[in-house]
């Protein structure tokens, strides 16, 4: 049995003109397998953008990369939305005249928006945070009271990971302040403190003689961007001298780098003997004099008595 005869007989069941049933349902079909095709086309543009701006390095994430994933993340998204309604508007404009259906939707979308304003302002933000290129996906920023990784990106909210795994979905109006932490480059700052007792210029030579080996190491050098820093003493703290280290690294390799560094610095210190202070605090206990000469005797005489024996003082 083909198509036109299940057609047919459909119509004879709902009483329908057969041939109106057979010429509206194959618009219908062509409508629908269109539209799978446009769609078809949005995830094929997407994925040719993905590709283009692949450098083929997994190890490193460029800006490049993530405004790519980010547009066509949004390129599927909305395409997928606008190619399912203008496909049912078709559908239904094959029964019916929409015409009189769209001037009123219009005015209803008119009375809506005065009801959504929150969600009009979630668009209109999330259309100038992609326009401004504020952020990107894989991006690791701050919003709305929040930090973590975007993980996806829509006109109207984005989503963060945190590092303890937990998802928080940001509307975009939401957003006042982003702060981005892996865009163009990042830095880390490391501060370490050692002994007053040790020699401060030698302890300064060995921080920077191991930031040039850092600097240097094959293994590293592709995720720094220059030489590890070394500007001096930051503070005289109260139980260390505090040696700082600036370490600039590619986007989002700075927290690795920093505890790559941080393992060789105290690796390098148990070497060379430095100490790494610990904070101490140091007691001073005054005797007044004017204490009466009975409760410094009881109190001496209770200090004198073997472990165990117990004293009173009266």
């Amino acid at each position: 049995m083909n198509l036109p005869d299940i057609f047919h007989r459909l119509a004879a069941i709902l009483e329908i003109n057969g041939e109106t049933l057979v010429r509206n349902g194959s618009r219908v079909l062509g409508i629908w397998v269109l539209a799978w095709l446009a769609y078809r086309v949005v995830r094929l543009a997407a994925t040719r953008i993905e590709a283009a701006v692949d450098d083929g390095d997994n190890s490193i994430t460029t800006l490049r990369e993530r405004r790519g994933r980010t547009i066509s993340q949004l390129l599927r998204s909305v395409g997928r939305v606008v190619v399912f309604a203008i496909a049912l508007l078709l559908t239904f404009n094959v029964f019916i005249d929409i015409g009189p259906i769209l001037a009123g939707a219009g005015i209803l979308g008119l009375a809506v928006s005065f009801g959504a304003q929150s969600l009009v302002k979630d668009i209109i933000s999330g259309f100038f945070i992609l326009f401004e290129n504020q952020f990107a996906i894989g991006d690791v920023i701050e919003a709305g009271g929040k930090a973590g990784v975007v993980e996806r990106m829509t006109m109207r909210v984005v989503v963060l990971r945190d590092l303890k795994g937990v998802m928080h979905v940001i509307p975009n109006s939401e957003i006042k302040v982003v702060s981005n932490m892996t865009r163009g480059w990042s830095r880390a700052v490391l501060d370490v403190g050692v002994s007053y007792a040790e020699d401060v210029d030698r302890a300064l030579a060995v921080v920077r003689d191991e930031a040039a080996r850092f600097s240097t190491d094959k293994e590293w050098m592709t995720q720094l961007d220059g030489p590890v820093e070394v500007p001096g003493i930051e503070s005289l703290a109260d139980s260390a001298i505090v040696i700082r280290s600036l370490i600039k690294t590619q986007p989002g390799a700075q927290w690795n780098a920093a505890r790559e560094f941080r393992r060789r610095l105290k690796i390098r210190f148990d070497h060379e003997k430095i100490e790494i202070p610990f904070p101490q605090r140091r007691v001073h206990v005054h005797v007044d004099d004017s204490m009466p000469d009975r409760l410094l005797r009881a109190a001496g005489a209770a200090g004198s008595r073997p472990a165990g024996s117990r004293s009173s003082i009266s």
